[in-house]
């Protein structure tokens, strides 16, 4: 009976692992972690390059030599040019600055055109200009000059000048100049500049050579200060000069004559403004001398009116 006992428990001993897989003890064990999921495949796996191994004794950075590094290269503003032929890409970037500001073109500017009327007699006096080509190189025309009414011209001028841009603002500009009117008929060698000064400043200035010469200077400027959107104030500067006494064209040493003026226009539009205004001249030195020999005035005040227009 003893041996049957013991039978038994060895059989029930024997079934416990079977019993306990039978009813589940899967909570009291451990969780197993999933299966890490494969990726796909990278086509271009095989045809990466692995990164070079940065060589430990070759400095970089801030390890280099103060001095010695070579400059990076200068970055350029038209990335195409990294993908397209240069000759394609200089063609169409020629046609671009062509469309974008190398046109020919032209204006026609009269800027002062009007009557003076004086204490005893009245006159007249224009002074325009005129010019074809780009934005490096034009040629102009000017001309100035004035007279009383009823008679020839006392004075009058054309130049004919080859413009050169040499910066944003100003440009080189020579050629001939030549006298017209009562005075002795000249020719002249010019040379001289023309641009904005700062605070939008017109100035102008010349050199004129004669064939007899004789060595003549002109300095001038003016403003244009828009008091509304259509009513300018221009004040206005004009000093002659010279190098020597002219007597043939009554014309002294050092500074000969100053002009000053103002003159208030009306826009009616951007080409088209009449204005009025007063103007202010006087001869100096032998040039003033010159003047009361002759019985003319040495003196001037007059009032202008006239228009001021361009196309």
């Amino acid at each position: 009976m003893i041996r049957a006992l013991l039978l038994a428990a060895s059989a029930v001993l024997g079934s416990a692992p079977a019993l306990a897989q039978h009813h589940g003890t899967h909570d009291m064990a451990p969780p197993q972690a999933p299966a890490p999921q494969q990726s796909a495949p990278d086509p271009h796996a095989g045809h990466r390059m692995p990164a070079p191994a940065a060589d430990p004794a070759q400095p970089i950075g801030t390890d280099l030599p103060a001095g010695n590094a070579p400059p990076p290269p200068v970055p350029s503003d038209r990335y195409a040019d990294r993908f397209f032929p240069a000759a394609q890409m200089a063609r169409g970037h020629h046609a671009m600055m062509q469309e974008g500001g190398g046109q020919r073109y032209g204006q026609l500017l009269l800027n002062l055109a009007e009557i003076q009327v004086r204490n005893g007699r009245d006159g007249y006096r224009w002074n325009g200009e005129a010019f074809f080509g780009s934005d490096i190189d034009r040629l102009w025309i000017k001309s100035e000059g004035e007279g009383d009414f009823g008679g020839n011209p006392d004075h009058a001028e054309v130049q004919a000048l080859y413009s050169r841009a040499v910066g944003a603002y100003f440009d080189v500009q020579a050629g001939v100049r030549q006298d017209l009117g009562a005075s002795p008929r000249r020719t002249y060698a010019a040379l001289g500049f023309e641009g904005l000064a700062p605070s939008q400043f017109h100035t102008a200035g010349a050199l004129f050579l004669s064939t007899k010469g004789d060595l003549l200077a002109r300095l001038e400027g003016w403003y244009d200060q828009r008091l509304t959107q259509r009513l300018v104030l221009q004040p206005r500067a004009e000093l002659n000069f010279a190098a020597q006494d002219v007597p043939a064209t009554r014309t002294g040493s050092g500074l000969s004559d100053a002009d000053l003026s103002l003159r208030l226009r009306y826009e009616l539009r951007r080409e088209f403004a009449p204005y009025v205004g007063i103007a202010w001249t006087r001869k100096a030195g032998d040039t003033a001398r010159f003047a009361r020999q002759d019985g003319e005035n040495v003196e001037d005040t007059s009032f202008v009116a006239g228009v001021r227009f361009w196309f």
